[in-house]
Order: structure tokens, then sequence, then C-alpha cells
């Protein structure tokens, strides 16, 4: 990995080329990220190794973006807290404010909103 790319996990990473957890995986990408898709059933998404658990990612990471649904996201805050990452996007259907509550609770720098429009792409760009 080259030291200077930043890093994110993109939870919910989808081979689906319609779907968000795509559309991150491609943004992230074209911006120079150091992108590692997570995906329980997937082996390569848009080219790059997919990993079945957050866990299983071997980087330390600047971001963690959340494409699933809140009742997954929910199961997933300990494995999130405990991987660890400067912020955590929960993009919009991951999470409703009980979940964001819990997992600020849990030491995570939450971030709610479009993590691909952060980085000043858009999810029409991918479509």
């Amino acid at each position: 990995m080259d030291q200077d790319k930043k890093t994110i996990a993109v939870v919910g990473a989808s081979a689906d080329r319609r779907k968000f957890g795509n559309m991150a995986v491609r943004a992230y990408k074209d911006a120079g990220w150091e992108v590692y898709p997570v995906n329980l059933s997937e082996t390569t998404i848009e080219e790059l190794a997919a990993y079945p658990r957050l866990s299983e990612v071997p980087v330390e990471l600047d971001r963690i973006s959340i494409y699933l649904p809140p009742d997954k996201t929910r199961r997933l805050l300990d494995e999130i807290a405990s991987k660890g990452a400067g912020d955590v996007w929960f993009n919009p259907g991951s999470a409703d404010p009980q979940i964001l509550e819990e997992a600020r609770q849990a030491g995570l720098t939450v971030r709610d909103g479009c993590s691909i429009t952060y980085i000043g792409k858009s999810p029409t760009q991918y479509m």
C-alpha cells in the first residue's frame, strides 16, 4: 500500500454497479483512496479483493463507510469500533438515530450522510 494514500473500508460493498455500495468503491478509487470492499459473499469487487469481515481488512483505516440496512449495521457496531478508523460514515439508509447514538457511545467519530459527496464526487457520476 502507498503510505500517502488514505484507506477506506466500504462495508456493504457490492458487485452490482447499480448499488451505492459499488458506487462508493468506484468513487473512492477514482479519488485516489486505497479501497477495501467488505462483503460476505463476494471475493472481488471492481477488481479489488473483497473481505468477508471488516476485522479481516489487513490495514489501519482512515475511514469506514457503511452501506447496510440498520439491523445489520447495529450487529456490526462492536466490530466497527474494534477496527477503529478516523471516522465512520453512516450513509443514508444504514442507520437510525438510536444506532448513531450507540456508535457515538462506542467511541466512534460518527458522520451521518453520503460519504461519496464528502469527497467531492456525486453518486450520479457512477449511475
